[in-house]
C-alpha cells in the first residue's frame, strides 16, 4: 500500500513528549501497512483484526495496545492509505471519524 501523510504521524509525535511511546508502535503499523496489498476491507481485517471498518473506506486502527487511535481512509482499488488522524482515546472522542 502507498501511505499518504506520514507527516500526520510525525506532527503528533512532535506535539508532546507524552506521545513518545506511540512512535515505535506507529512505525510498526506504518511498515506493516506499507508491505500490505489489501483489495478490500476483509483483507485488511485479516491482517489487523482489531481494526474497525467504518463506511466509505474509513478505518480506525488501534495503536500501542489500544492506547492511541489512527483513522485512515483506504482507497482499495488504488492501494492507497490516507492517514487522517492519530490521537489518544480522549482526542478521538472529540472528532468525527467519518468526516475528519
Amino acid at each position: 500500500m502507498r501511505i499518504i501523510a506520514l507527516s500526520t504521524l510525525k506532527a503528533f509525535w512532535a506535539s508532546s513528549p507524552d506521545y513518545s511511546d506511540s512512535i515505535e508502535p506507529g512505525m510498526a503499523w506504518y511498515r506493516e501497512t506499507l508491505k500490505a496489498d489489501w483489495a478490500n476491507p476483509n483483507e485488511l481485517k485479516a491482517q489487523f483484526a482489531s481494526a474497525s471498518i467504518l463506511k466509505d473506506g474509513r478505518v480506525v486502527f488501534n495503536i500501542a495496545g489500544n492506547k492511541y487511535r489512527l483513522v485512515a481512509w483506504v482507497n482499495y482499488p488504488y492501494r492507497v492509505v490516507y492517514i487522517r488522524f492519530i490521537g489518544t482515546h480522549k482526542q478521538y472522542d472529540q472528532i468525527d471519524a467519518q468526516t475528519i
